[in-house]
């Protein structure tokens, strides 16, 4: 998978912008069938707690990939690991396409979660490899933004389509298909940003190894990552069936626009964080996540859809600042070496907290009601949150000025980072 030959490469800039399509596109895939959710259910008598096992099934594959290969792209180079990566992704749209039953949608969520899981570290170091030297802060916004773009985009395009259509997944995985297949041809032209070298069948014993340099900030982050992710699961697997029969709001396009909604927010927040420091950022940012999951619970027990609109925005945000404020953290301390490894254990963190509390909710929904499964759930996320919040304060109180979480860019002068 050599590709074509270097003077036929695209350049730094054009590469970049490739992997942001890449990043955009395979996460808009991820959130594509949560608004289908109640079509499947009608469609094939579909419980809520089926539905979140599907949902949750797509975690088991992500994880198994981040275990396994997720940090290949650092012995076989970024290129052909996300080739291969996109392939899979086409062929899991594929099964979605030709789906007859909860058999044929578990197997596209499993094929689904090992696509995203393979290509998420190789995505994350390449953005960061082809960021500018002057603006090394952009490759780990870009992969923070472009993750809630995707998601918003996946999420609000197929909620829309619900509302005009019986059968949107007939119109929505073909093309994603397609896409993937080219992506995958468009990849093969972009330079190679890490040599790669030999590597044996041990480099793919499951395992997650955080290098000693970056464990500190590794450890500091995990409070708000669990946080924010989880807030993510609560909407993916759970906001459309709140939504119909909590809130009361019929129109099929409801559930996914008020996931595009959070994750609409979501990228503004992480566009917001770059005029933080990264420490300043993820405090900001679990401040919201506490204040956006109280007004869901409010919009929960007065059954208010506006409420629950704006506590999404607000948990939105905190879920942007947050995530970005935690991946720059984390990529200043990380060495091009270990970047896929360290980017694949941040995600096995993010998407543990992102399946197994809505796992949980799902599994309880039947017995507790969706209401009371629903309080609990934000009460989860908000607590989680208020002690991010203060272990963020704690080591940003402690932490010095010439913080080494402030990239070259943070630590400019002030007319440098107005012009971002």
């Amino acid at each position: 998978m050599s590709g074509p030959p270097d003077g036929r490469r695209l350049g730094r800039g054009a590469a970049f912008a490739v992997l942001a399509c890449a990043t955009v596109v395979m996460m808009a895939t991820a959130s594509a069938p949560s608004p289908i959710y109640p079509l499947y259910r009608e469609r094939w008598g579909l419980s809520v707690t089926m539905l979140t096992v599907i949902f949750a099934v797509y975690v088991v594959g992500l994880l198994g990939a981040l275990l396994t290969v997720g940090s290949l792209s650092d012995q076989l180079g970024r290129r052909p690991v996300l080739v291969a990566a996109l392939l899979v992704a086409a062929t899991s749209t594929a099964v979605f396409w030709t789906a007859d039953g909860v058999v044929s949608l578990l197997i596209a969520r499993v094929v689904q979660g090992i696509a995203t899981g393979t290509a998420t570290g190789a995505l994350a170091a390449g953005l960061v490899e082809l960021s500018p030297k002057r603006h090394p802060q952009l490759g780990p916004t870009t992969t923070a933004v472009g993750t809630s773009i995707g998601m918003a985009a996946g999420a609000g395009v197929v909620g829309l389509l619900v509302q005009s259509t019986s059968r949107p997944d007939a119109y929505v995985f073909p093309v994603l298909m397609l896409t993937f297949v080219v992506l995958a041809a468009v990849v093969l032209t972009i330079p190679e940003t890490l040599a790669p070298h030999a590597t044996g069948l041990a480099s793919l014993r499951p395992s997650v190894r955080v290098p000693r340099e970056a464990r500190p900030e590794f450890f500091a982050s995990v409070p708000a990552l669990v946080a924010g992710w989880s807030v993510t699961g609560l909407f993916l697997a759970l906001t459309p069936s709140l939504v119909s029969n909590v809130l009361h709001v019929r129109s099929g396009a409801a559930g996914g626009l008020s996931i595009a909604a959070l994750f609409l927010a979501n990228s503004v927040g992480g566009l917001w964080s770059v005029r933080h420091t990264a420490r300043l950022a993820t405090l900001l940012g679990a401040v919201l996540l506490a204040l956006g999951a109280s007004g869901l619970a409010v919009a929960i027990a007065v059954a208010s859809p506006a409420i629950y609109v704006g506590g999404s925005v607000i948990a939105g945000l905190g879920v942007g600042l947050t995530f970005n404020g935690n991946l720059r953290a984390i990529s200043a301390v990380t060495t091009a070496k270990s970047r896929s490894e360290v980017f694949s254990a941040v995600y096995v963190i993010s998407y543990a907290a992102l399946s197994l509390p809505a796992l949980a909710a799902g599994l309880a929904a039947p017995s507790w009601g969706l209401e009371t499964t629903g309080y609990l759930y934000v009460g989860f996320v908000g607590a989680l949150s208020l002690g991010a919040a203060l272990h963020a304060g704690r080591s940003r109180a402690r932490r010095p000025s010439g913080d080494p979480i402030r990239t070259g860019w943070e630590s400019g002068p002030r007319s440098e980072r107005s012009r971002c």
